[in-house]
């Protein structure tokens, strides 16, 4: 009898190690994501980073209340470089602020969603890119949520990355 329990052991924990180790990281992200929404009774800021390897630079911060898209803030800028020991300049290109009454007025920044769709674009559109002509990137620095979703056409140089890059996710 204690022979057989022991194997009963073996094979549960045989199979729950088989489990674990078939969630991809995108299924681990998207259960951190699912528990920090119903901590957060699903109103958050998150904050979308783009730039360019010429020092280009762009933030916008989406904020969402109870699921819904409630504002907007946008900040465009340019990194001026003068001497190789000192720090770059940063001079501001444009600034708006978008609230619930003017949302989508401004055609620059990041789109006007929810994480709720930018984990549904990560799955169906950046991570499901062909794999054969493009290289893919996911990473999730955002206490497990997504930080990054994109992919880079196959011998591009500068500035391809087609996808998100989110630097910040916090509770409202």
């Amino acid at each position: 009898m204690k022979k057989c329990l022991i194997f009963l052991f073996v094979i549960i924990g045989l199979s729950a190690c088989k489990k674990d180790a078939n969630d991809t990281a995108y299924d681990k992200s998207y259960k951190a994501w699912q528990n920090f929404k119903a901590e957060s009774k699903n109103s958050y800021t998150y904050t979308v980073n783009a730039g360019s390897v010429f020092g280009y630079g762009s933030e916008t911060e989406i904020t969402v209340q109870n699921g819904v898209v409630t504002a907007r803030d946008f900040l465009s800028y340019v990194l001026e470089y003068k001497t190789a020991n000192i720090p770059p300049v940063k001079t501001i290109r444009e600034q708006w602020h978008e609230d619930k009454t003017s949302l989508k007025q401004h055609s620059s920044g990041a789109a006007s969603i929810t994480l709720d769709q930018v984990y549904q674009k990560a799955k169906n559109e950046w991570l499901s890119a062909d794999k054969k002509k493009n290289t893919i990137y996911f990473e999730t620095n955002n206490n497990g949520m997504i930080s990054g979703a994109s992919y880079v056409p196959n011998g591009c140089q500068d500035d391809c990355a087609i996808g998100i890059s989110i630097s910040e996710i916090k509770a409202l």
